[in-house]
Order: structure tokens, then sequence, then C-alpha cells
């Protein structure tokens, strides 16, 4: 082999074994900061707060377009969502929610918004293009727990007053079912495969495990931690993995999050975080879990693979939820 020969074929190793060892792709999160009337901007690749974005009065949830242009915040005392662009970070407007929005979820395809509107006992459905209501759906009391099947064919509506899960059909917008669950439920999710939804009941300090096609309770899961009384035991947000095999429960003011055998429904894991952790979310490749502590004011950043906290970020006042873009 030539000597030029060679040192190509050093070049190319090289270039491998760096590219090999290249650091996780650095992603951005968005945090709505209930109380500061801001969106903190996270880069994971720095582990650190890198800007603050002004928002409106009272932002609580909060998710990002599916191309990533736009975020969305939901402000409770403004009655609207408002929409920031996500390379100026300027805002861009907003839609029409209705009145008190907390929660809100967006369809597989991004086209529809689907609003809980707490003070009214409605959704509220938006067309995200036109930034148009299309109409709402009556539900019971303080609706909250927002979720869509993956086959866009349900919408998942909590109302905590009522303790029960709203089944939705998209298409007519009626309530096709109900079921009673735990008090207060706060959050609903489903498995990526729709196989399965949970819900979290705060007061009744349990998670529902439900079958999606009978509409019927498969299971309920209890949480235990030694030294902390039942009801400091206070289940809010949920993260499934992708796969299926691991659920993480955010325990709110027990400042833990319980890691779940998204097959068995066993509770492997407690893990502390910081004060009242309420909402969270994935990295779009998984690798870690970001969750929102609202009383320290911070976000702790869990490695998935180990169960590990392996971080803590200082982020606004009250944060309460979390966002990515698509990776």
């Amino acid at each position: 082999m030539s000597d030029r020969r060679r040192i190509a074929v050093f070049g190319l190793s090289l270039l491998g074994l760096l590219l090999a060892f290249d650091p996780a792709q650095a992603f951005l999160a968005y945090v709505s900061n209930e109380k500061g009337n801001t969106i903190s901007v996270i880069d994971t690749d720095k582990m650190e707060t890198v800007a603050t974005i002004k928002t409106g009065q009272r932002p609580r949830g909060i998710e990002v377009s599916r191309d990533g242009k736009f975020v969305f915040v939901a402000l409770g005392d403004d009655d609207v969502i408002q929409v920031f662009d996500t390379k100026t970070r300027n805002d861009a407007g907003e839609l029409p929610s209705g009145a008190d929005p907390e929660q809100f979820t967006l369809d597989p395809a991004g086209k529809l918004l689907y609003v809980a509107n707490e003070n009214d006992a409605m959704v509220t459905v938006i067309d995200v293009e036109k930034r148009a209501a299309l109409g709402q759906v009556l539900v019971g009391t303080e609706p909250e727990g927002m979720a869509v099947s993956p086959d866009s064919k349900v919408l998942i509506c909590t109302s905590e007053t009522t303790s029960m899960v709203h089944f939705i059909d998209t298409a007519n917008r009626e309530i096709i079912g109900n079921l009673l669950v735990g008090s207060r439920p706060r959050f609903s999710a489903y498995k990526s495969d729709g196989s399965e939804l949970w819900v979290t009941s705060e007061i009744g300090g349990t998670l529902a495990i439900i079958d999606p096609a009978t509409r019927q309770l498969k299971q309920t899961v209890t949480f235990e931690i030694p030294g902390l009384r039942s009801e400091a035991i206070q289940p809010v947000g949920i993260n499934i993995t992708k796969d299926g095999k691991l659920g993480f429960v955010d325990l709110g003011p027990a400042n833990r999050v319980a890691v779940i055998d998204g097959v068995t429904h066993a509770v492997l894991k407690y893990l502390l975080v910081g004060q009242r952790v309420w909402h969270g979310a994935f990295t779009p490749d998984e690798k870690y879990l970001l969750v929102a502590n609202g009383v320290s004011n911070d976000v702790s950043v869990i490695d998935v693979a180990s169960l590990r906290v392996i971080k803590s970020i200082q982020v606004g006042e009250l944060p309460w939820g979390i966002a990515f873009g698509p990776n």
C-alpha cells in the first residue's frame, strides 16, 4: 500500500472514530413558567437555560408544532393560546382557545388542537392552519387531561370534579363513552401503539390502566413511598416510552417520579427530583426525560437508560409544562 493510501485510510478511520464518539444531539426544551409568565428555553447539550421568552398571563399547557416552527402555550388568564416562532422566539399571534385554557393536545397530524377549558366544562377544537375555532364539546366539570388516540379517531378528556374519563369521537365531536376513575384525574396518555390509556388521579393517588377498545379499567396502580403520608403522593404527569416498555409518573408534592414497567405495570423505582414535580417530556431521542418542579423552580434531567437523575436546571417561577420540537 502506498504512503498516500495509508494516510487516506487512516484519515477515514479517524473520522469514523470521531463520528462514533460524537456527543448526543442537542435539543431545545420549552418550559412554561406559570407564575413567571415566561417560557424558559433549555439547551440539552449545554444542560442549561439559554433564553427566556416573555408570555401573557399564566402560561401552562405547552406544545411544539409538528414541523417544529411554532411553540403553542395556553394562557389561562388571557383566554388564548399564544404562538411563538421557534427561530426568532418572537410572538407569532394567537389561537382562539376559549375561556381558561389549561391543557391541550395536538392530533397526530398536527392539524387540530384540542383545548380543555377548565372553567366552562368545554373542549374547544381549533384548526391550527386557519387559526380558527371549529366547535366545542360539552364535558364534565373542570376538564384537564387531554390525549388523542394514535389513529386520531378518539379524543380523551378527563374531568377533575366529576372524576371521569370522557371518550370523544373526533369525527362528530360527541361523547361516546365515560369511565369513572379515582378522584381528580389530571392527565392522560396513550401508548404509542394505542393498546393502553393511562390516567392519573391526583387526589385518589392512583394510576388507571384502561383498555381503549372496551373503555374499561384493566388495572389500578398504587404508590407507596416509605416515610411519606399517602396524601402527599399525588400523581399528575405521565410519559411513556415509544416502545411501551417504561412509563414515568410525576408524583407532585411527593417530589418523586415513579418508574413503571410498561407490561406488568409494577412500580420499579422512585426517582427523587425537585419540589412538586408536575409534567415532563422526553428528548426526541428518548435519551433524557425532563420534568418540571413547580415549587423549586427547576427542571430535573433523568437519564432514561440508567434511571438516574443527573442534573437540575434552574428555570422561571412555577414551571408547569415542558415540550420539545421534533427530531
